[in-house]
């Protein structure tokens, strides 16, 4: 028997859980990180424009067909044309979204596990177990073990639950708990010195980057990434809209959820910046190296991990309260991003199988574990290249795929003016006169050009 399929109860909830999607690691030790390493402004610059032309339009094209399909992305990619050809083509480019979102879930559940070491840390050593605190904050193998195993428990035990009592819930008590924390610790970080140096680098671009081929191709994968983009998550929350949603708010449009949703990522993300930029040039004012010789950024993908202890170790008991109130946050922030990218494979498994969502849960999220487990274990050899396959070329490629089926497989405007009469909107609006054409043609030429010259370059 078919499993009934979950729904968001509002507007507002879906756009906190989509954001919670986007809004992450992928922003707070994502994005910061890249533009550490791709020229700061210049890499700013590339990635607002790179969202709104080029993840924008990609996002539209998930939201627009998981709205339409009411379906997993295997589903809705594989019932776009009556052809059987291109039936089988929308199938396999479902399934390797899924299998690119479960290996972007597996590195991320690494990085999130160090993340809920340190928020674990402070809280032992209030306790009085500071050799344990100190093997919570060290790292190592079966630290990074153990951290990875807990957030994956976490993480299916809030997709188990179900879309409103799990992933909705969760996201509207904590997305904007995170954003006011993130703002009081800027206006600290940005009075301390050094932090002037940090906003320099991070706001005033060095024009002749901007169209560096590496840098482009970092921030196409992080709007990507950001985003959510190319590997079905976006796709089933559109899908989990619902009619009571368009019920109870008709003026609301798919478009302007969109745009707000891409705005609230792009913001979030810049926001973020403007905390961790101006703290690595803080820590540096401090002592602590950022930079290495030949200028390459030495923490990584640690950054995060290895600045904001820094400063929060300055601070006095204070710094232990705020330690433990942001790595508490981050964790949270880190779930809303997990749990819709564990959700995507667990749709497919529900819908396709008819499996319950408990058992698709446990099973799906027991095998990426083991992933992660395996890429702790050889992490050089691995992580990097898990990340650099997943978010810089496969998620830009889905998106390429999602931006065709849209444009071309939809035979062309006429599934293009149903949904338009769906969403209550006239087909004179400017959204839909442009975005069909623009998903189309412009959109598709744009990524192939920008991947192209970063794979020449």
């Amino acid at each position: 028997m078919a499993n009934a399929r979950g729904h968001f109860t509002s507007r507002f909830g879906f756009l906190m859980a989509a954001a919670g999607s986007a809004v992450g690691l992928g922003n707070i030790w994502g994005f910061p990180t890249q533009a550490a390493s791709n020229g700061g402004g210049a890499f700013v610059l590339a990635y607002l424009i790179l969202a709104f032309l080029l993840a924008y339009p990609a996002l539209m094209a998930e939201l627009i067909i998981g709205r339409h399909s009411n379906a997993n992305i295997v589903t809705a990619l594989s019932t776009l044309s009556e052809r059987p050809l291109l039936r089988r083509i929308g199938g396999a480019v479902g399934y390797y979204g899924v299998l690119v979102v479960s290996l972007i879930l597996s590195f991320y559940a690494i990085v999130a596990g160090w993340i809920l070491a340190k928020f674990a840390a402070p809280l032992v050593q209030l306790l009085g177990f500071d050799d344990a605190a100190a093997w919570l904050a060290q790292g190592g193998l079966v630290r990074d073990l153990a951290a990875c195993f807990l957030f994956s428990v976490l993480t299916m035990w809030i997709v188990a639950r179900g879309v409103s009592q799990g992933i909705e819930a969760w996201s509207t008590r904590l997305m904007p708990t995170l954003a006011i924390l993130l703002i009081a610790l800027i206006v600290y970080v940005l009075n301390q010195p050094g932090a002037a140096d940090g906003l320099r680098v991070y706001l005033l671009p060095d024009f002749s980057r901007v169209l560096d081929p590496s840098l482009l191709l970092s921030a196409m994968g992080q709007a990507f990434f950001s985003l959510s983009l190319g590997v079905g998550t976006m796709l089933v929350y559109g899908s989990y809209l619902g009619r009571a949603l368009s019920e109870k708010d008709q003026q609301d449009k798919l478009p302007h959820i969109g745009a707000t949703l891409t705005l609230l990522d792009t913001s979030f993300a810049f926001v973020a910046g403007l905390l961790i930029i101006p703290a690595m040039y803080v820590a540096q004012e401090q002592g602590i190296a950022i930079y290495g010789a030949a200028g390459e950024l030495l923490a990584g993908p640690g950054l995060v991990l290895q600045v904001l202890p820094g400063l929060f170790d300055n601070m006095g008991n204070a710094g232990i309260w705020l330690a433990i109130t942001f790595f508490a946050l981050m964790t949270i922030a880190a779930l809303t991003s997990s749990i819709s990218m564990l959700e995507a494979p667990v749709s497919v498994a529900t819908e396709k199988t008819g499996a319950s969502r408990t058992r698709a849960t446990l099973v799906i999220g027991c095998t990426i574990f083991l992933i992660s487990a395996i890429i702790v274990m050889n992490f050089s050899a691995l992580f990097d290249r898990v990340v650099s396959f997943t978010t810089e070329y496969s998620q830009p490629l889905l998106g390429l795929a999602l931006s065709l089926f849209a444009g071309w497989v939809w035979h062309r405007d006429k599934k293009i003016q149903a949904i338009a009469a769906e969403q209550g909107v006239e087909r004179g609006g400017f959204f839909w006169r442009v975005w069909p054409f623009y998903v189309r043609v412009v959109c598709p030429l744009l990524i192939i050009v920008t991947f192209t010259q970063s794979l020449l370059g």
